[in-house]
Order: C-alpha cells, then structure tokens, then sequence
C-alpha cells in the first residue's frame, strides 16, 4: 500500500492530492510553540517562573492589571479601575460579567483567594515568595466586583504588584497544593498535559474579551536551541521564543529583542569559604566578561553591575564594572588562606539547563575561571525542577557551599520586584542576613519619588560593593524565532510570557 501511494504521488495529477497535508497545515489556525525547558508544573502561582509564565500569564490565567510593555504603564484587565484610598489601602473596581472556565463567575472573593494562597505558608509559591515576601494583606468587598486591599507595610505600587500575579478560581483550585489543571479566566483553556512531552490549550469560546486568531497551542519542549530552530524551518513549529546567538542566522525569522533579564550567580554568604568578603570579590575579579560577549553571551548583551537594568528606578550608574583581574583574584584567596580560611573546600555551582542559550557552557567556562585562581569548584547542571530546590529557600540541606546560576527579570521598571526576594533576611531567594538591609528595604519599599529612587541606589550600592552578595554577568539580549506565516514580534516581555491572543496570521 505504501509503495502504491508513493507511485501515485510521484504521477503529476496527482501533486495536488499529495500537497493537501502541508497546505493544510500551512492555512491551520494552530500554531506549535517550542520551549527549552520542560514544563514540570502548571501552576498558575509559579508563572514568576519563565517556564510556566510563558503557557499561562494572559492565556489561562489573567492579571488584575497589565503592564503596557509597548507604551509603557499600566491597563486594565480583570480590574477596569483602581484608585488609592489612603496610604495603606488600594481599591479595585473588576470587570463585571467575566466567567472562569467552568462558568462560574469571577467576584472579589478569587482575589482575595489568590493572594491569601500565594502567602501560604504551606507550600511554595513563586509568585508569593518572589513579590509578596514581607507584605501583610487583609481584605474588604463593598460588593462582589470591589475590592479594598490594605498592606502592611503600605504598598504605593500595589496595582503594579498586580501585574505579576494570575487571578485563580476560588472554587476550582486546591487551596494547599498545586493544580494540575489551572481554571482561568483567559482567551485560552487549558485542555491537555502529557508530562514531560507536551501541553495543549484550546481557544475559549466564551472569552469576555476579543477572540484571538490562534485557535489551538501546542508546547513542546526541545532543549538543544539548534534542534529547536531547525523545526521552525521544517515546518514542524512556529515559534521558538529562546534560540541561542549562534543559531539566529535568519534575517526573515531571527528577531532580537532587549529582554529584562538580567544573568548573575548567587553567592552563598553563609557557608566558608563564600563567607568570606574576600573569595566574593576574589570570585568576581577572576570572570572575564569581556571574552564571553559575542561568543557565550551575545554581541549586544552589557556586563551587569547590578540585578536590575539601567531603566529600573533606583539603578546606581556608580557601581563599576568588576574588573578582569586574576593576578588579584589570587592574592586575595592566598590572603584569605593565611587568615585560616578553608579554601580548599570545594564549592558548587548549581546550574540550571536550558536557563538561557549557552548556558551549560557559561557554566563551564565560569568553573574554569574559578579554578585558574585556586578555587575548588565543582559544576551540577540540574533541571528545573531539581534546580528549583537549591535556588528557593528552604534550600537544599548541607549543600556545601554554592553559587546558584540565576536570571532574574524585572520587566516592570521598580525594585520591589526584586530587594526583598533577592537580600532581604526573609526572601525567597536571599542568601543575606543583614539587619541593616532588611530596614533599607522595608524603608524603600513604602518611599515614592526621589526618595524612593535614593533608597534603592543606597540598597544596590550596599549589597553589591559592601556585601558582594552577587558575581553579576549580563543584561541578557533575546533572540526568537518565528515562523512566516505568522505576524508576531517579541517584546521586552518575551522571557516571561507569550500571548497568544497577540499572535496573527499573514
């Protein structure tokens, strides 16, 4: 039969008939997004994670606001208005007739759900830990579409708080463990998860809003950037939002874009021999930045001084560059080593496969660094799920001493996003025990105008030239890949989340 069939298609009358499938798929209303991390959970209080973000922030599950990455500010979405009721208390006016995807209606008490269940204590919450870390909240519904929420400390930027967080159903989502299949409120169902091969989300045909284009979306997760470039090519998908520099070689389907992320490694301050200022400053000497721009990293990728980028409020211009200097790196670990610190005690680098083009390799070249100054440093790639437990507290017990491969994002323009996690005693992925930067933070964090903007540039001065709590890398360039058929470029917020309904076809 097969041998029949393939005759026939060889004949010239029958071309047409043999064509049907690849026109079909070039005319389908389904696009296939490939990912470089597989997916391990689909939970909407994850989606600070750039893995789950990209399925569900806007196509599942919605924000009460929505930052404006094209213009800039902020828009509406399940809220249509907010005003500040006084220092301590915002008001949010949601939209009204909008249905979760079971069909019941969203109301106040699904906000209030969402952020009581984002701070629980009982399991982990990325978007919790990461944003709402120190913040107390309580609760007030006039009616079921207003919703006074009150913050301790006082939260000036609440609503913008708002743009992170995915709104979830009170009545369809367990209250102390993570969903398997997320009820949202957005333009596109969730429909089906094979684990580790694939996830699918259908077009919601009861949307409050416009019907987006996309039909269907099909995830697949390909680790290798070639490999994964390569299908776009093939006809087998049409997006691929991280490919690495070497593989954009595509005017037509290679699109750059300035992501916010910004690439770093965690140091652990706790733990000798990283306790000690000296192998910190030692650590940040010996990289040569330089060297891995246009070869690791991209050509249009800046060295990082900093977690946060240049356009941040509060971004200190007088934080240097750390110089590329071993012969210094080296005297300071031989100094620490005469003071009886225990350098020889092998440090880990905890790396995270498919975080960002290259970087296994960055990985590897860091390691080969920290070995040309007498460090004893040994590279663990792990996924992500594995990864996740060394990164988020309460961490891995006797770890050893680390450095924890990180890329932070903060799209949204205001440190909040990113202090209390990163330094505070209490954050989710702070390594700091700082009394001194706990008040600072808690200070900025209720400041507004320039006293806002000096708060946060004392805060980066202190915990990266006083502490050295960071061996900061790069403020990280994307580059996507997209199919022809499709009408659809990445912006800034490419590396946290992908919206279909932002997707069109030619």
């Amino acid at each position: 039969m097969k041998l029949r069939m393939a005759a026939f298609c060889l004949s010239t009358t029958a071309l047409a008939f043999c064509a049907v499938p690849a026109m079909a798929q070039d005319k389908s209303k389904d696009v296939t997004i490939v990912l470089a991390e597989t997916v391990d959970v689909v939970e909407p209080c994850m989606a600070a994670r750039q893995d789950v973000g990209r399925v569900i922030s806007e196509n599942v599950n919605e924000m009460l606001v929505e930052f404006d990455y094209v213009n800039g500010g902020l828009k509406p979405r399940l809220a249509t208005e907010w005003s500040q009721v006084d220092a301590d208390t915002w008001e949010f006016k949601l939209r009204p007739g909008v249905k979760w995807h079971d069909g019941k209606e969203f109301t106040a008490k699904d906000v209030q759900f969402t952020i009581e269940r984002n701070k629980n204590a009982k399991f982990s919450c990325e978007v919790g830990g990461k944003y709402f870390g120190g913040t107390e909240f309580s609760f007030e519904s006039p009616d079921p579409h207003t919703i006074r929420i009150t913050t301790n400390p006082a939260q000036p930027i609440l609503p913008l708080l708002m743009t992170v967080m995915p709104v979830e159903s009170a009545d369809a989502t367990p209250a102390y463990e993570f969903t398997r299949k997320p009820v949202g409120t957005g333009p596109y169902t969730f429909d089906n998860w094979e684990v580790g091969q694939s996830i699918t989300l259908k077009r919601n045909p009861d949307y409050w809003g416009d019907q987006p284009a996309v039909e269907k979306a099909t995830y697949l997760f390909r680790s290798d950037s070639a490999v994964a470039a390569a299908m776009v090519g093939a006809g087998e998908a049409d997006i691929v939002p991280s490919i690495a520099l070497q593989d954009a070689t595509n005017k037509e389907t290679d699109f750059a874009y300035p992501n916010s992320e910004t690439t770093s490694l965690r140091i652990d301050t706790r733990i000798a021999p990283t306790n000690d200022r000296r192998i910190r400053e030692a650590m940040n000497l010996a990289i040569d930045r330089q060297a891995m721009i246009g070869t690791l990293f991209p050509e249009q990728a800046k060295v990082a001084t900093q977690l946060v980028v240049p356009t941040t409020i509060g971004y200190n211009a007088d934080i240097p560059v750390w110089p590329y200097d071993p012969d210094k790196a080296r005297k300071l670990v031989e100094e620490a080593k005469a003071d009886g610190v225990p350098v020889d005690t092998q440090i880990r680098i905890i790396g995270r496969n498919g975080q960002y083009p290259n970087a296994t390799e960055a990985m590897e070249a860091i390691m080969a660094m920290l070995h040309d100054i007498g460090l004893n440093v040994k590279l663990d790639m792990y996924d992500v799920s594995v990864w996740n437990n060394y990164f988020v507290a309460p961490y891995v017990a006797d770890s050893g001493p680390t450095l924890t491969q990180s890329q932070h994002d903060n799209a949204t323009g205001d440190p909040v996003f990113t202090a209390f996690v990163k330094y505070a005693s209490e954050g989710a992925h702070s390594m700091v025990r700082d009394p001194a930067v706990d008040a600072l933070i808690e200070k900025a964090t209720t400041a507004t105008g320039d006293e806002r903007t000096k708060l946060w540039k004392e805060l980066f001065a202190k915990v990266n030239e006083e502490i050295i709590a960071d061996i900061p890398m790069f403020h990280m360039v994307g580059f996507t890949r997209v199919s022809p058929r499709l009408d659809f470029k990445p912006t800034i917020a490419a590396n946290s989340e992908l919206q279909l309904a932002q997707i069109k076809f030619k």
